[in-house]
């Protein structure tokens, strides 16, 4: 069993990153996408509780919840956890969920050896990301969530939201006790249902999607997508062409929307998929 990091704070709240990278797998079938991601701490929080992880074969995104600097403790666990998965190949999908229960762990360490953090049993993070896998010897995404922090896929010149919140207003809206208008201006829209945190296990939801040339990915914090409608996110995906400018993009308009939250984007475009089949 490993032993508990020390996570630590985002040190920059405007750190950038962008990357390219070809990933091959065990039958010759190659990959090859292209990424950016940025975090600001917004227009009206006084500090960032954001963190992300962006580097082949895993992107993530957590978003911290507690007072001090409780919340950015626990975002940095999950990413930093995500980040040792890392590698030149593709991820295995079960390192996903043994990325989640060290980070858990690491949140517990956290608050034994630093209580002057505020860590407490609402100290907690949203995470939300993909990871580029194999299954029977195709690539595939892997998406996982818990909390409110989204997956978006663009392709064909559409949006599809792939993640569901885990949210006191997403379980009234699948309900029928409100409307999806409605729940944009509820009084209980920043309470999740769903965190990563010392108090209990996580619980993530999964989803597969096909990799395939072309597509888009968007991964965010609720400070992007409660500053943006979806047509604004599909404005934004849709006119610029690469992952850089999208990021961009969308985080200045979040910013120029109120920027009332820490705001964390990540863009990962599919430049190229080669079967087995063409490179055997």
């Amino acid at each position: 069993m490993s032993q508990p990091s020390s996570p630590s704070p985002a040190s920059d709240p405007c750190a950038r990153r962008a990357g390219r990278a070809t990933v091959v797998g065990t039958d010759g079938s190659q990959v090859t996408v292209a990424w950016a991601a940025a975090t600001e701490t917004g227009l009206v929080r006084a500090n960032n509780q954001d963190s992300y992880w962006a580097g082949s074969p895993v992107f993530v995104v957590a978003d911290g919840m507690g007072g001090h600097s409780a919340g950015e403790v626990a975002s940095r666990a999950v990413t930093n956890r995500f980040e040792e998965l890392a590698a030149d190949g593709f991820a295995e999908p079960e390192a996903i969920g043994e990325a989640l229960l060290k980070a858990v762990e690491d949140i517990r360490h956290a608050a034994e050896v630093g209580p002057d953090a505020g860590i407490d049993a609402g100290t907690g993070t949203t995470v939300t990301g993909i990871a580029l896998c194999e299954r029977d010897g195709a690539p595939e995404w892997v998406v996982f969530n818990i909390g409110d922090s989204r997956v978006y896929l663009w392709r064909d010149d559409a949006l599809l939201q792939v993640t569901t919140d885990h949210s006191v207003v997403q379980e009234l809206v699948a309900t029928g006790k409100i409307t999806p208008a409605e729940a944009e201006v509820h009084p209980y829209g920043n309470v999740i249902t769903r965190a990563v945190g010392f108090s209990e296990e996580p619980r993530a939801d999964y989803y597969a999607l096909p990799v395939l040339a072309g597509t888009r990915l968007l991964i965010c914090s609720d400070g992007l997508s409660k500053e943006l409608t979806a047509h604004g996110l599909a404005h934004f995906l849709s006119n610029n062409d690469t992952a850089d400018a999208a990021v961009e993009a969308l985080v200045q308009a979040a910013l120029e929307n109120g920027g009332r939250d820490n705001v964390t984007v990540i863009v990962i475009d599919v430049l190229d998929v080669t079967s087995s089949s063409v490179t055997s």
